[in-house]
């Protein structure tokens, strides 16, 4: 076990005078069991259910007053309840329809103990078969481990404190940007993380990848409610990691027969398990930025790691001085748009990219970002600042006068660029191991 950044997100929840039901949503095998099992520790009580074990779900699901089947949970559990704060963890919701309710009761009834559940698919479920308890749970999103909770895991932890301090970082340029690229090849899958601290070698990692990705495409099988989706998502789980960070067409994707409809209800069902995400463009250059659902999006998948092994492309990332070379740049955008997702603990955030609009001369900046209701450009590119003729473009038609570039160079900042359009604008460059303070830089820097 390392630490990982959202046990102080549950150590604030733990403290809070109003509790709702937690949810912690995230992918299979991100560590939503191992966290919680450690944060349960903290209390006076703890139940631990797994909602796929017949006997769990069957308590659970039992009509009863909720302080009875509390305490008939004690009880079943073999244990006796101390005095002091309780923690009740419903592992694997989704296989309970009944449990899912049975939050809103806890919030209502019982608003002194403290309920987390977790589960995957959840809002495939959701949409099916289930009543949600809107308004009476909060959620917390857990996603793969970020590039610092890497640094910590594999005990270089005292590098962090520098790296809080981007002006102080040039000194040590060159052993960051080592270290993000042994992220960039391990990914954030706590697993293969917690593996890597302890042996060093990557190679060793495939058994840990190859059991992650048959895990996902089995568990999200189960839900598919026809032979042809399930085809679907076989064919997009074998074949789908070589499109990373590209911009796909839904309809005949990769070669294959499936139609537009049938590759895109099989996408969305991955993109409701937090496997992947279809990033879709927008057209303006200032908020409300609308994604255009009907243009083609960009894939993200859920981990680099992952990508390496899947997509076979782990060689070439390990022999790389620098990932904007590796597969056009392709990991490099999988790594910043990775990145940009542990910013917040936002469950629905997602991520965009602008391009012009229909019938305009073509540009597209790589990534766009929120920050303080400001809509922030992104290229992941190196090369001299005459070369962001994308960023250029959305400069000039864009009210702000700030842009970021995403590079393995060291930190800096030019404040008089100038676009192709005359217009003076300020470029920070931010090397790959600072995109954990993207945000705190770009408050700076506006």
């Amino acid at each position: 076990m390392f630490d990982r950044t959202i046990a102080q997100k549950l150590a604030e929840w733990k403290k809070s005078a109003v509790h709702k039901p937690l949810i912690l949503r995230g992918a299979r095998q991100v560590g939503k069991t191992t966290i919680v099992n450690d944060f349960g520790g903290k209390f006076s009580n703890y139940l631990y259910l797994n909602l796929e074990r017949t006997s769990d779900r069957e308590m659970i699901e039992m009509d009863l007053p909720l302080d009875a089947l509390v305490n008939l949970m004690f009880a079943r559990k073999g244990l006796q309840r101390q005095q002091g704060d309780t923690l009740i963890f419903m592992d694997e919701i989704q296989n309970s329809p009944q449990a899912m309710t049975l939050l809103r009761y806890f919030y209502e009834e019982m608003p002194q103990l403290y309920v987390i559940a977790a589960g995957s698919l959840l809002e495939n479920i959701v949409d099916v078969k289930m009543s949600f308890p809107v308004g009476r749970v909060d959620f917390l999103p857990l996603r793969p481990c970020s590039f610092r909770e890497f640094v910590a895991a594999i005990g270089q932890q005292s590098q962090l404190e520098i790296m809080s301090h981007p002006e102080y970082t040039l000194p040590f340029h060159q052993e960051y940007l080592a270290l993000f690229n042994q992220y960039c090849i391990v990914g954030g899958m706590p697993e293969a993380v917690q593996h890597y601290a302890l042996h060093a070698d990557v190679i060793a990692l495939d058994p840990i990848y190859s059991r992650l990705q048959k895990a996902y495409m089995d568990d999200v099988e189960k839900y598919a409610l026809t032979e042809k989706m399930t085809n679907a998502v076989r064919f997009i789980m074998q074949y789908g990691w070589s499109q990373v960070g590209s911009i796909i067409t839904l309809g005949n994707f990769e070669g294959s027969s499936y139609k537009s409809r049938e590759m895109g209800e099989a996408f969305r069902m991955l993109q409701k398990a937090m496997l992947l995400e279809l990033a879709y463009p927008s057209t303006s250059v200032q908020l409300p930025a609308i994604p255009e659902l009907r243009r083609m999006p960009k894939l993200f998948w859920l981990d680099t790691g992952m990508v390496n092994y899947a997509a076979k492309v782990r060689k070439q990332v390990i022999g790389a001085n620098d990932i904007l070379d590796v597969w056009k740049g392709r990991i490099a955008e999988q790594m910043v748009a990775q990145e940009l997702l542990t910013l917040n603990d936002d469950v629905n955030q997602t991520r965009s990219f602008w391009t012009k609009g229909k019938g305009e001369s073509g540009a597209e900046v790589d990534l766009t970002w929120v920050v303080d209701s400001e809509l922030i450009p992104i290229e992941v590119k190196s090369g001299h600042n005459s070369h962001l003729r994308s960023l250029h473009t959305f400069i000039d038609a864009a009210p702000i006068q700030m842009a970021v570039r995403v590079w393995s160079g060291p930190f800096s900042v030019d404040d008089a660029v100038t676009t192709i359009g005359r217009k003076s604008f300020r470029l920070v460059n931010l090397p790959f191991y600072l995109l954990g303070n993207f945000e705190e830089v770009v408050r700076k820097y506006l």
